[in-house]
Formats: C-alpha cells, sequence, structure tokens
C-alpha cells in the first residue's frame, strides 16, 4: 500500500475534515474509506462472540443452582445484548481515547475460566465481582508504572503454556458439548467418541459439518469465516430439525423426578423460530458483588482466581496490541505501539465494565488484524467496530434460536489457534518445558484452568529450587507458587487448624 504523505494548509492543520485530524488518518498512511472497510472487517470476523459467549455462561449454573442473571433458566438473550453493549462501548473508547484499531469483547478462554472455575464455587455475583476486581487491578498497575514488573514476573514460556492450555479447554468443551466426546460413566475410560464409540444423532453431524465448513473457510481466508459458519451450519440445523424432528436431549420428567433423556436430541437449543421473540434485554448489567467471593471461598482461594484472571488478561493484552501494531507498521524503534498507556488504560476499564455488566471480562481481540488488513490504520476503524456491535444489540434476542451444535464448531478453530504458539515453548529446556507441560495438560484433563496454571507455577519454583537457581525465582513466582500450595492442600490444611 502507497503512503500518502500529508501537507498542511494556511492554517498548519492537516487537509480534511475533523475526522481526519481528530485520528491523524492522513498522517498514518489511510483513508476514511479505508478505516470504514476496516471496522466493519473486524466486526464480521468477531461478531461470533455475540453468539458464543451466552453458550459459554449462558448454561453454567452457579454454586446456589442459579443461571447468569439469577433465573432458574438459561437467559441467553440478556447475555448477547450486554455483550454487544460492552464490547460496542468499549471498542469506541479505545478508538476516541487511544486513536489505535484494536477492538475489544468478552475475552474467549477468560469467560470460560469464569464460568467453569469460577462461578461453579460461588454465586455469579460473586464471580463478576472478582472480574471487577482484577480490572481495577490492572487498572492501578498500569496508572502506577507497576506493569512492567508483573510482565516480567511469570516467564514468557508459561505464558504461552497458559494461552496453550485454555485453548485445549476450549476445544474439549466444543467436543463435549456437541456430543462428539462424551463421559462414559462407567468403565476405566472416562471418555469415548459419540455413544459406544460410533458418532451418532442429527446434532452431531451438524457439528461435525460445521468443523470441516469453518476449517476450510479459515484456509481459505475468507473473511468472518466464524460468523459464515455459524450462520450456515444454524440454517442447515432448521432444515434438519424440521425434517427429522430431533428435539431437545432432554425432553421431560418421569414420575420419579429425573429427567427423560434423548441422548440423539440438540444438547442445548432446539434449531426452530420461537412463536414469539423475547424483547431485548439487559438483564446481567449491575450483577456483581465486590467482596461476596472471599466470604464465599476465602480470601486464598479469591485471591488466587484474581491473580490468574489477571495472567491471562493482562499479558495477553500486551502480545495483542504489540502484533496489531507490528502489522499495521505503527511500532516505534523500541517496539511499542503508539499511546500504550491509553491503550492499556482502556483495556483495563474493559476488563471491569465486563464483569459490571454481569458478561465476564472484556479484553482486545487479535482479530483486530482483519481490520489492519483491509488498510485500518487509526481509532476512527475503532469506533466503526462499536458502532457496528451496538446495532447488534437489537438481534441478541435471536441467539436463543443457534443450537450449539452449529456454534461450537468455533471453539474447536480457536482451541487450534491458540494450541498454535506451542511451537515457542523450548521443549529441550526441562526447567521450563515440565511446568509447561503440566499446565497445558491439566487444564482440559482436570476440567480446570486454575489447576493446570498452579501445577505449572508450582513445578517451575520446584525445579529452579532443586537445580539451585533460587536467585532466578521472581519474588512475585515464589508468593504465587506458595499460594497455589495452600489452594490444592486447602482441605487438609483446614482440617488441621480446625482441628
Amino acid at each position: 500500500m502507497a503512503e500518502t504523505t500529508t501537507t498542511a494548509d494556511d492554517t498548519g492543520r492537516a487537509p480534511g475534515g475533523f475526522l481526519e485530524r481528530y485520528f491523524h488518518i492522513h498522517e498514518r498512511g489511510s483513508t476514511v474509506g479505508r478505516e470504514v472497510r476496516g471496522g466493519f472487517a473486524t466486526f464480521f470476523t468477531m461478531a461470533y462472540i455475540v453468539v458464543l459467549n451466552p453458550l459459554i455462561l449462558g448454561f453454567v449454573k452457579d454454586a446456589d443452582g442459579k443461571f447468569l442473571g439469577g433465573g432458574d433458566a438459561p437467559n441467553l438473550a440478556a447475555i448477547a445484548a450486554g455483550t454487544a453493549l460492552v464490547a460496542g462501548v468499549l471498542t469506541i473508547l479505545m478508538g476516541v481515547v487511544a486513536n489505535y484499531p484494536l477492538a475489544l469483547a468478552t475475552g474467549l478462554g477468560l469467560n470460560a475460566f469464569v464460568a467453569y472455575a469460577i462461578a461453579s464455587k460461588m454465586t455469579w455475583a460473586d464471580a463478576m465481582g472478582l472480574v471487577v476486581l482484577e480490572g481495577v487491578i490492572i487498572l492501578v498497575l498500569v496508572l502506577t508504572g507497576f506493569r512492567q514488573a508483573v510482565f516480567h514476573a511469570v516467564p514468557a514460556q508459561l505464558k504461552v503454556a497458559i494461552s496453550v492450555g485454555i485453548g485445549l479447554f476450549i476445544a474439549l468443551i466444543g467436543l463435549v458439548d456437541a456430543g462428539f466426546v462424551r463421559r462414559t460413566g462407567a468403565g476405566p475410560v472416562p471418555v469415548e467418541l459419540g455413544i459406544g464409540g460410533q458418532l451418532a444423532g442429527w446434532p452431531t453431524l451438524v457439528f461435525a459439518l460445521g468443523v470441516l465448513l469453518i476449517v476450510a473457510l479459515w484456509v481459505k481466508k475468507v473473511k468472518g469465516a466464524i460468523i459464515i459458519s455459524i450462520v450456515t451450519m444454524t440454517v442447515v440445523a432448521f432444515v434438519v430439525e424440521a425434517i427429522a424432528k430431533v428435539g431437545p436431549t432432554v425432553t421431560g420428567v418421569d414420575e420419579a423426578g429425573n429427567n427423560v433423556v434423548n441422548p440423539l436430541g440438540w444438547n442445548l437449543n432446539v434449531p426452530a423460530w420461537p412463536d414469539q421473540v423475547d424483547p431485548i434485554s439487559f438483564g446481567t448489567l449491575g450483577e456483581f458483588s465486590l467482596f461476596g467471593s472471599f466470604e464465599r471461598v476465602g480470601v486464598v482461594a479469591a485471591v488466587l482466581l484474581i491473580f490468574t484472571l489477571m495472567l491471562a488478561d493482562f499479558f495477553d493484552t500486551m502480545g495483542t496490541m504489540t502484533a496489531i501494531g507490528a502489522e499495521a507498521g505503527l511500532l516505534d524503534e523500541e517496539g511499542n505501539p503508539p499511546n500504550t498507556s491509553r491503550i492499556l488504560v482502556v483495556d483495563s476499564v474493559a476488563a471491569a465494565a465486563g464483569g459490571a455488566a454481569g458478561v465476564s471480562s472484556n479484553t482486545s481481540y487479535i482479530e483486530s488484524a482483519s481490520g489492519v488488513g483491509e488498510g485500518a490504520r487509526t481509532g476512527l476503524a475503532s469506533v466503526v467496530t462499536g458502532v457496528l456491535f451496538l446495532v447488534a444489540v437489537v438481534f441478541a434476542p435471536l441467539v436463543k434460536i443457534i443450537p450449539n451444535e452449529a456454534a461450537v464448531p468455533a471453539l474447536v478453530l480457536v482451541g487450534f489457534l491458540m494450541m498454535q504458539q506451542v511451537k515457542e515453548i523450548a521443549w529441550d529446556d526441562l526447567e521450563i518445558a515440565i511446568p509447561a507441560f503440566l499446565t497445558i495438560i491439566l487444564m482440559p484433563f482436570t476440567y480446570s484452568i486454575t489447576v493446570g496454571i498452579g501445577a505449572g507455577f508450582v513445578a517451575y519454583v520446584v525445579i529452579k529450587l532443586v537445580r539451585g537457581k533460587v536467585r532466578e525465582i521472581h519474588p512475585m513466582m515464589w508468593v504465587t507458587a506458595l499460594l497455589f500450595v495452600v489452594y490444592f492442600f486447602i482441605e487438609p490444611i483446614t482440617e488441621v487448624v480446625s482441628g
């Protein structure tokens, strides 16, 4: 792309209107048209989160047996509306404040962690309160300049292992939710392919076709591959249900009060047009309790959960904004993006805002690279993307017609994308390879992101200790590893203390 030089008029101002002067569009070698196209490209590349976030958060019950929103039934429309609203507002804020072509939305991986590792131990309000606290802490770290200390505390390759492990965990969630992988319920093998080692049922077929479609679109580098796949397979699912009358997995309750199960049914949503479309709802907004988690699970466990959220959120943002800046040619000679502090401040606010809105931590999306590929170089592209997210709020109630099997192929693809980072780990260096290995495998094997991170941190400190390299252990790693030891053995420790 040819660079566009900027000339000043008689007043010393850059040519063009307010938008060009405010966002320095010509100065960065772009045009308003390119920024608008880039904003649209980014939105259609990451719009899938409006569908996936409700599916990840909406069907998990908290420790009190309640769904997100405090009801006895999933409220997918409210989660979708909240997801789109927060993504829209914060992405516009990123464009206006930081003037950077970076979009934000609920973080994949982070939302799974909130749902499966946090909400299951407390109420949804308590869990979202932890997210708010995590965002506030990151904001303080950014404003005080301590972000570099936090960034350097954890070895870079352990950060990579955390991302890879979360990717495998997400992929496993997709496979299980689609019925492609199922629990055996008996015998030495905990899971198997389909039912009895064989794929069965129309919903599983829809999922399998969805995986093939999304892979085909992705390798062909089709813009918006994920959302195209979700929409296409939803249409296919509608046709399948209309012809085969598959029905839901749970068809009713017998006289003994047990669920009547149809193992070949749709796992969550049945693809059928509802008799009436629910009105737009923001039922999750404000559902957070700042310190309720400390009473529910104890100070040590709550601190560990906040630290784990902070690790995933903070480091991911650093890498994402640098990668986007490199692709756009916006980095300085030291490899830093313009307005770095402003970018990190907005991202920190987004984390807290996601928790306050009850839709999990919001973070920067690497999918913003699609907009950069279309020519975006300024925050105007982010403003366009944010406005499109706000428009998407209107369509949030329709999310309940999308079957799980049509949407979760995206989780498999996201798992693959996160898995690609594994090549950055030095597997011939045992001091990092073993902790990284434990981090990666224990996340999917234990269905817990916290366990994987904790095992990796403890193993790293122990290996450095036995090899006589105590000075190489950052003080923060010592503290964190000890906290994880307490976390793992909290039951026997409690018994000893209480006894």
